[in-house]
């Protein structure tokens, strides 16, 4: 697994930064490490006292004027210790951080949770999203997979009431989605299993995105159903479309930011809350990650938006077969625990990828 910096390959420069020397590098990581585990500003003193750095606290304190100068360390007050700013924390997860496999209990408990989500694949993704929050203690998102990455299994129309009937779509990945429509014309359960029947044969293993209303239309001729059911019809074909924001993005865990000292500012808090509401800017940071390679890190100002250059993302695709079909990923501070953010997301990604796998060859 590589963490990536958006627009930069896994052996890029960060950003343009050189090498810094291994003493300055050490000190940098320890800086990190411990603002990310306490939140407090780090001092030379406490450095030299807590780590066996085997230099003075005159030469830490030193190097950590120079690391602020270049911009990997900022200094919130006068008389207080130093903090990581987003240069430092893209070189920290870009070079110094080592990896945190995730032990085989909590491996073993993402897999069971995918693997017993519900057959309805947004139902799954929204699950998935769900057990991510409660494990990484932050804001966890994901999109569901387009339907046009999706191949048409059958369609199941079941008469409900005279005149309202349900329909059910399954995919090559399973239940892909069920509405009930009420409609003006009575039609009868003979009628509409004739018309299944017609489109299960027609329309069976073809791309679901491929399949158009006139298609449907044509298929019906020999049975042919009420206008107002074939636009039903047709509208749960074209669910998930690049414009149905709202039906494809699920975001679980903002009670979690209230455990995060950052976002005792309600300003702060608000705002977060308000992306959440808004939803489009979580939906593209998912798609930039679909159209991507890997995980992704973005840290603070990286993240474009004004309100978040306190926030952190970590990003992953999953896959249907060898094309990303959606992704998930976690929303905190950015002094968040990176390593194991990145080990939690990828393995939901691995998670997801085997279910769908899975629902493709059964």
């Amino acid at each position: 697994m590589t963490s990536k910096s958006p627009d930069r390959r896994p052996n890029d420069p960060v950003h343009g930064d050189a090498e810094l020397g291994r003493r300055t590098t050490s000190i940098l990581g320890t800086v990190v490490y411990e603002y990310i585990a306490t939140g407090e500003p780090v001092g030379s003193a406490m450095l030299t006292q807590k780590y066996n750095l085997g230099i003075s606290a005159a030469t830490v304190r030193h190097e950590m004027a120079s690391l602020e100068e270049e911009g990997y360390l900022d200094q919130p007050h006068t008389s207080a210790g130093r903090v990581p700013s987003d240069r430092g924390y893209r070189y920290y997860v870009d070079r110094l951080m080592p990896p945190e496999p995730l032990g085989a209990d909590e491996r073993e408990l993402i897999r069971t949770e995918v693997r017993r989500a519900s057959r309805q694949l947004d139902t799954a993704v929204a699950h998935a999203s769900h057990v991510l929050s409660n494990l990484t203690r932050t804001i966890a998102f994901a999109i569901a997979p387009r339907l046009n990455n999706q191949s048409f299994r059958h369609l199941q129309l079941i008469s409900v009431a005279p005149n309202a009937v349900h329909m059910v779509l399954v995919t090559n990945l399973g239940l892909a989605g069920q509405a009930t429509v009420e409609i003006a014309e009575e039609v009868d359960q003979e009628r509409l299993s004739r018309a299944s029947g017609v489109f299960n044969e027609r329309f069976s293993g073809k791309g679901v995105s491929e399949i158009s209303a006139r298609d449907l239309a044509a298929a019906a001729e020999t049975g042919p159903l009420p206008p107002a059911l074939l636009r039903a019809i047709a509208g749960l074909l074209a669910a998930h479309d690049e414009a149905d924001v709202e039906h494809r993005l699920f975001a679980e865990g903002a009670q979690n930011l209230l455990d995060q000292q950052e976002f005792r500012d309600l300003r702060r808090l608000r705002a977060v809350l308000d992306l959440l509401e808004e939803q489009r800017t979580l939906y593209e940071m998912l798609q930039r990650s679909v159209l991507g390679d890997g995980a992704r890190v973005s840290i603070g100002k990286e993240l474009g938006a004004g309100d978040l250059n306190e926030c952190s993302v970590v990003t992953m695709p999953y896959k249907i077969g060898e094309r990303n079909a959606g992704a998930v990923g976690v929303l905190g501070p950015r002094r968040m625990h990176y390593a194991r953010l990145l080990a939690l997301v990828d393995c939901m990604a691995q998670s997801l990828n085997a279910m769908f796998q899975g629902e493709q060859s059964a």
